[in-house]
């Protein structure tokens, strides 16, 4: 003999699994614990409505329940968040739209992080019809002051750093445009910081020129940098846009805030 439908546990509705975000957002809207009241209000439900939802999320943990009334998210939130987060990769968040972004511009993207002083180069979108004729394989490294990745990362750092890495590397040139010069490179750093973007103009490697933008993670720091490399003729800056859209959409899937950031 079978139950009739009405004696089984009726299944969660897509309008409940709506009100349960909307109310899990009017939490995180404030930091302390909110009454129920306001709640409710701000979500645009009956509050006999919200407090059933919300008691049902005190089960899960995903609400915490201070006090009779009053509600603010809870730690499982934070469980589930960190474990997410704990499986991003940035090279993995970034391959996809690396490619995308070479199959718009038919030349080298790039993701390098810094290691000490020095990039490494992580991961590569390429095709042997980009007529570039020095390749940095992966896991290669260059000095951060002849690359655009690496004068990402030392506009990043304060002035007493970027002087205590211009000490201990001597800022060593590759070829006539190498940065050499700790004034000139504070100066090329300031304009990093400004414009929000780093280009290298044959500065690594004659006839090659870079440029690049940075990824974030969701403490807004920066992880790594996303370059073009083209011949130093065919660089178009029109690319750089479609650049920062690219590091935009990686620091997205990382976490990262949209900000004011140029």
């Amino acid at each position: 003999m079978t139950k009739k439908e009405s004696d089984l546990p009726s299944a969660p509705t897509v309008q409940v699994i709506e009100r349960m975000f909307t109310l899990i957002d009017v939490l995180a809207s404030r930091e302390e614990a909110m009454p129920l009241k306001e709640i409710s209000e701000k979500a645009g439900l009956h509050p006999s409505t919200a407090h059933r939802i919300l008691n049902d999320l005190v089960t899960g943990r995903f609400v915490d329940r201070p006090q009779p009334g009053s509600y603010r998210l809870g730690m499982r939130l934070l469980e589930l968040g960190n474990l997410v987060k704990g499986r991003l990769n940035v090279r993995d968040a970034a391959l996809g739209p690396m490619r995308e972004l070479h199959k718009l511009i038919q030349q080298p993207v790039n993701l390098s992080m810094r290691q000490g002083d020095e990039i490494i180069y992580v991961e590569r979108a390429y095709s042997e019809r980009s007529g570039m004729q020095v390749v940095r394989a992966i896991g290669g490294r260059a000095p951060l002051h002849l690359t655009s990745v690496g004068k990402l990362f030392l506009a990043a750092d304060d002035p007493q750093r970027t002087r205590a890495y211009a000490t201990r590397t001597g800022l060593q040139g590759h070829t006539k445009n190498s940065i050499t010069q700790l004034e000139e490179l504070e100066r090329e750093l300031s304009k990093v910081r400004q414009y929000g973007q780093a280009s290298d103009n044959e500065e690594l490697e004659l006839g090659v020129r870079c440029m690049a933008a940075g990824i974030y993670d969701d403490q807004d720091k920066l992880v790594a940098g996303l370059s073009i490399s083209a011949p130093s003729g065919r660089m178009d800056d029109e690319w750089l846009q479609k650049l920062k859209e690219t590091t935009r959409q990686i620091s997205e899937t990382l976490g990262h805030k949209p900000s004011s950031r140029k």
